[in-house]
């Protein structure tokens, strides 16, 4: 494996973003074979070389692997579940990456999920000032006013704190009606419970979207790898440097 920046090779190994490593390196906490390296611009073979972060040391990464998956309802976005119920986890065949889903979806909700095994893309992607939107297909028992809809794309008070401002465009007009909605957050049961706050209890829920990824026609249950140019505009999208 060739030498990359010890930078790069403890973004990639999950440690810590770019910046975090470069901060770890200045503070003298990274020994490369027993020494303490502190120059920004050193580098290592991740399989050659011992390398420790503050004593212990990492890893060679493992080639990283971006997954596509519908997930049905009723599985939880969690390798393991304390209460026995099916994980994403399951769902998974053949792939021998240790990778982990990059957000989450409520259990009863389907639709698109990301997975990884790439430390630095999960933690871009997951950063609150990244705003990667979400689109999501919505059918509520029953539809909201003008002035509810105006009031749920400001922003709603979950908790204590208002949601950022949403995207709500009606689909489907009906008794009950299917809704877009766009998130750039991705609060726990936050739709249903934004849609609660104006009485409305949502029925059916289906990520279709994330940023200029679409869902497309993959059944429930089932995932691919990500493309290498799907891959490569990810990284645009989050300001990650080429690997």
């Amino acid at each position: 494996m060739p030498e990359e920046r010890l930078q790069k090779l403890l973004a990639h190994a999950g440690i810590a973003s770019r910046r975090k490593a470069e901060q770890l390196i200045r503070e003298g906490r990274v020994a490369v074979n027993g020494a303490v390296v502190t120059e920004l611009g050193t580098k290592a073979d991740s399989e050659r070389d011992h390398i420790k972060v503050d004593g212990k040391r990492i890893h060679a990464p493992e080639k990283p692997v971006y997954l596509l998956m519908n997930k049905p309802k009723n599985f939880v976005t969690t390798v393991s579940d304390p209460e026995g119920r099916k994980t994403v986890m399951d769902l998974l065949r053949g792939v021998k990456a240790r990778v982990y889903p990059v957000g989450r979806l409520d259990y009863h909700s389907e639709g698109l999920l990301l997975l990884s095994n790439d430390g630095e893309f999960a933690k871009r992607f997951m950063a609150a000032e990244t705003h990667v939107a979400k689109f999501h297909m919505v059918k509520v028992n029953g539809p909201l006013s003008s002035e509810q809809e105006a009031k749920f794309r400001d922003g709603v008070h979950l908790a204590g704190k208002r949601t950022a401002p949403a995207g709500l465009k009606l689909i489907r007009r009906a008794e009950n009606p299917w809704y877009e909605v766009r998130l750039i957050e991705g609060r726990q049961n936050q739709i249903r419970l934004m849609f609660k706050n104006f009485g409305r209890l949502v029925e059916k829920l289906k990520r279709v979207r994330i940023g200029f990824l679409e869902l497309g026609s993959l059944e429930p249950g089932k995932y691919r790898h990500l493309t290498p140019a799907e891959v490569a505009r990810f990284r645009k999208v989050l300001k990650m440097e080429d690997r």
